[in-house]
C-alpha cells in the first residue's frame, strides 16, 4: 500500500512537468519545439505478488499523460484490482479512461493479438514470467511496437572479503525469503568469497531456522504462497534443481510446510494455507541449472569465488539482468561492479530488494527489453516525442541547404 501512496505522491506534481524544449534553428526567422504526447490505448497485464503496487507502476503515469487504460491483472488477485479499479473511477476518472478485463491467461492473449491486429492497442505493458513476455515481445513487434516488460529476475548477491557478515546475512535472509521468495527481485544466489563462506552460511542457516514463519498476521519472515500453482511449481523445482553436490539447510524439511511434515515455531495451522519450507542450497557450481533458474519461491543458492572475475561470472551466469547487490567496504570493488554486472538495478550493502518509487525500476535479458518504469524514467514509456518547426520568415528556407556560412581567409598565414 505504501508503494501506492508514494507513486501517487511523485506524479502528483510530475503532470506540471511533461515538459517539452525550445530548440535554436539553424535558420533565420524559424523555431523549432518538442512535445510529449500520449501513446493512445494502453493494454497492461500486471501479476498479483503485489497486487496494488505495480499496477499503480503503470496505471498512475499512463493516466497522467492522457493515455486510456485497459487492465488486465492476475486472476488470482481479482477481487483486490476489482477494488482499486472501483476507487480510480471513484475519484473522478472520465467515463473509459481505466477499464478492467478479468480473464485467464489464454483467452487474454487472444484479445491482445486482435487488439493489435485491428489497431486499437497503442502500447503493451506487461510484468510477468520471462517465457510469457517473450511471446508479448515477439506478438509485439509484428506491429512495430516496443512492449514495456518488466520480468522475472534471477537476483545475484556478491559478498567479498571485506563485508559486514551480519548486514549481508540480514540482507539474504530479507530478500531471499521475505515474502516467501515470491518477489522479481528476490535473491537467488548469494555468491560468496570462500574465505567468508562458511561464517556467513552459518549464521544465515542459524537465522533461517529461528525465523517465524506462517500466520502472515502474526510477526512473520513470510506466509503462505500465492497460489496452489506456484507452490506446485516450487515442490517441482526442489526436484528438478538439486543435485548431488547440494547441501540444503534452514528447515527441518523441504517443500510444503504440512501438519504432517512440521516445522518447528510455525504460526498458525499449516494446514489451513498453502506454505513451503524455507531452503537454502549449499555449494552451487556455475553450470547449475539452480543458477538459471528463477524458482519464485523460498529458496536460494549460495555459491563461493575465490577472486572477482569468477564472482562476476557467477554473477551474470543466469541470464537474467533485473536485480543485483553486492557488500564491500571498497568504493573501487562497488564500482568495479556496477560497471560488469548485466543488472539495470545495483545496491550497495543492501538487499536485492526493496526498490524506491522514484528510481527507474526494471532490467536487461530475460528480465525485460530495457524499458523502465517508476520516477520520470517511465514517461518515455507512456508518451511519444514529436516534434514541431514554426517557419516565420515569409518564404521557403530549406533545412541543411539554406543556412548561413562564413567564408575562411584560406590565404591566411600566421606571421613569423
Amino acid at each position: 500500500m505504501q508503494e501506492i501512496v508514494d507513486t501517487c505522491d511523485f506524479f502528483l506534481g510530475e503532470g506540471r512537468r511533461l515538459y517539452g524544449e525550445t530548440v535554436p534553428s539553424e535558420m533565420h526567422d524559424k523555431a523549432l519545439f518538442t512535445f510529449r504526447t500520449p501513446v493512445g490505448a494502453l493494454a497492461i497485464i500486471t501479476a498479483g505478488n503485489f497486487p496494488v503496487a505495480v499496477p499503480s507502476w503503470y496505471l498512475v503515469p499512463a493516466l497522467l499523460c492522457g493515455n486510456t487504460v485497459v487492465w488486465k491483472p492476475a486472476e488470482y488477485s481479482a477481487a483486490i484490482a476489482t477494488a482499486l479499479y472501483e476507487l480510480f473511477v471513484a475519484g473522478g476518472l472520465p467515463e473509459g479512461a481505466i477499464n478492467l478485463v478479468l480473464a485467464e491467461g489464454a483467452a487474454t492473449f487472444a484479445g491482445l493479438e486482435l487488439g493489435l491486429t485491428e489497431g486499437v492497442v497503442d502500447k503493451v505493458g506487461f510484468t510477468g514470467s520471462s517465457a510469457v513476455g517473450s511471446r508479448i515481445g515477439e506478438l509485439t513487434g509484428r506491429h512495430l511496437q516496443t512492449a514495456c516488460l518488466e520480468l522475472g529476475g534471477k537476483n545475484p548477491m556478491v559478498i567479498m572479503p571485506d563485508a559486514d557478515i551480519e548486514l549481508a546475512v540480514e540482507g539474504a535472509l530479507f530478500s531471499g525469503f521475505g515474502t516467501a521468495g515470491q518477489r522479481c527481485t528476490s535473491l537467488g544466489t548469494a555468491i560468496v568469497h570462500e574465505g567468508r563462506h562458511d561464517e556467513f552460511l552459518d549464521r544465515l542457516a542459524a537465522r533461517l531456522e529461528r525465523a517465524a514463519i506462517g500466520d502472515p498476521n502474526e510477526a512473520v519472515l513470510y506466509g503462505p504462497m500465492l497460489d496452489e500453482r506456484f507452490a506446485s511449481r516450487f515442490d517441482e523445482y526442489l526436484g528438478e534443481l538439486i543435485e548431488p553436490h547440494h547441501r540444503l539447510l534452514g528447515s527441518s524439511a523441504t517443500g510444503r510446510i504440512t501438519s504432517a511434515t512440521p516445522r518447528a515455531g510455525f504460526l498458525g495451522d499449516p494446514d489451513e494455507g498453502v506454505f513451503c519450507h524455507p531452503t537454502i542450497v549449499d555449494g552451487v557450481r556455475l553450470d547449475d541449472a539452480i543458477v538459471r533458474t528463477e524458482t519464485f519461491g523460498p529458496m536460494i543458492g549460495v555459491a563461493s569465488f575465490s577472486d572477482f572475475d569468477e564472482a562476476m561470472a557467477l554473477a551474470n551466469r543466469s541470464g537474467f539482468g533485473l536485480s543485483s547487490a553486492i557488500y564491500t567496504e571498497s568504493p573501487r570493488t562497488a564500482f568495479a561492479f556496477r560497471e560488469r554486472i548485466s543488472a539495470g538495478m545495483v545496491s550497495v550493502n543492501n538487499s536485492t530488494s526493496g526498490a524506491e518509487a522514484h528510481l527507474p525500476f526494471g532490467g536487461n535479458g530475460r528480465s525485460g527489453n530495457g524499458s523502465r518504469q517508476s520516477g520520470k524514467w517511465v514517461l518515455d514509456q507512456m508518451t511519444r516525442w514529436q516534434s514541431m518547426n514554426w517557419d516565420y520568415s515569409g518564404h521557403l528556407q530549406k533545412a541543411q541547404m539554406d543556412t548561413d556560412a562564413v567564408s575562411a581567409d584560406r590565404a591566411f598565414r600566421l606571421s613569423d
